[in-house]
């Protein structure tokens, strides 16, 4: 089973950038389909992006289309996210989700936190 570790959350101003950054363990990682949700204190998980496991098919949230682009590198078993143009509304824990095809997400790392001030 493929365990994830999120990194690269942090404090920035509106208007600025972030990348996000999700290591998955063992040789399989190339096999999973891979996607961002966030978590806001008090609301639901909310999906943030996908993107298939060959990389070519990607999919965002109305909310950060334009904004946030989802990447991976297989050959460094990453998947990122990179965040610009942030606004106060993106303040969130971000997760990182494995699975094995697009929607059917079954593990999760710990989820790292972005706070975006105005």
């Amino acid at each position: 089973q493929v365990q994830l570790v999120e990194s690269g959350g942090g404090l920035v101003q509106a208007g600025g950038s972030l990348r996000l950054s999700c290591a998955a363990s063992g040789r399989t990682f190339s096999s999973y389909a891979m996607a961002w949700f966030r978590r806001t204190p008090g609301k639901e998980r909310d999906f943030v992006a996908q993107i298939s496991q060959s990389g070519i098919s990607r999919l965002y949230a109305d909310a950060v289309k334009g904004r946030f682009t989802i990447s991976r590198d297989n050959a460094k078993n990453t998947v990122y996210l990179q965040m610009n143009s942030l606004k106060p509304e993106d303040t969130a824990v971000y997760y990182c989700t494995a699975g094995t095809s697009l929607g059917n997400w079954h593990t999760w790392g710990q989820g790292t936190q972005v706070t975006v001030s105005s």
